[in-house]
């Protein structure tokens, strides 16, 4: 890749964080985010919560992306960082560091040292949403920074889906960049999509605590999601092979 075109993706990412994080575009969703900021839960009642739309988070380069549903209201809508603050995040990191792609085990505040590597993690819905449920047209809404995401990361490979909602967002970005998929892929646990763009989905069931806590999902069935997507991809770049 050539150094111009580095340089453009490097302004790109972050005029797309900029955008998600000054959206309106959804007054229920901004509306319930900065009332849960206010009005915080008790054992975060000194901090300072985030309260708006939280764009992604990872690295530029890589090639396994992960799509979860949206912010937890006590969670990224607190620390301003995906999947951070809260059991869900928890959850998903160890996984992501028992296969070698973030630095730590936990996921707990924005300055904590975390690194993703050949990895980007982004959402669905880039707000809070009550009881956890975007509305539909609200998911529509928020397509055009999913979309923009796909864009600026071209050298995904693997998209590992957080729940059957983020499934069904990824899809339907696909569908807006004429890329036809005929059967449509169906959501499954670890199930794996080669997709006609080159890129192979997996679902995964969202690492919830409703999920963890009645072992839905447990460590070693994320585990199995996340081995499929190193073998997909093979060693990461700078690895010893």
């Amino acid at each position: 890749m050539s150094k111009s075109t580095d340089s453009q993706r490097a302004s790109t990412l972050p005029a797309i964080h900029a955008a998600v994080v000054s959206c309106d575009r959804c007054p229920r969703l901004r509306e319930y985010c900065a009332h849960v900021a206010r009005e915080k839960r008790r054992a975060f009642r000194d901090d300072t919560y985030w309260g708006r739309p939280v764009p992604g988070f990872g690295d530029p380069d890589a090639r396994l992306l992960l799509v979860g549903l949206a912010p937890a209201a006590h969670g990224a809508n607190r620390t301003g960082r995906v999947f951070t603050g809260d059991g869900s995040g928890d959850f998903l990191m160890a996984a992501l560091h028992r296969a070698g792609f973030a630095s730590l085990g936990t996921s707990r505040r924005p300055d904590d040292g975390l690194e993703l590597r050949d990895a980007y993690i982004t959402a669905a819905v880039h707000c809070a949403p009550p009881a956890n449920k975007p509305a539909p047209e609200e998911l529509a809404r928020c397509l055009g920074h999913l979309e923009a995401e796909l864009r600026a990361l071209p050298r995904v490979r693997v998209v590992v889906a957080l729940g059957r909602i983020a499934f069904d967002a990824y899809l339907r970005a696909l569908k807006q960049r004429n890329i036809v998929l005929r059967p449509k892929p169906a959501f499954g646990h670890a199930a794996v999509h080669r997709l006609p763009n080159g890129q192979v989905l997996i679902g995964c069931f969202h690492p919830s605590r409703q999920n963890t806590n009645t072992g839905k999902l447990t460590a070693a069935m994320m585990d199995v999601a996340f081995q499929r997507a190193v073998r997909m991809l093979g060693p990461q770049p700078g690895s010893a092979t």
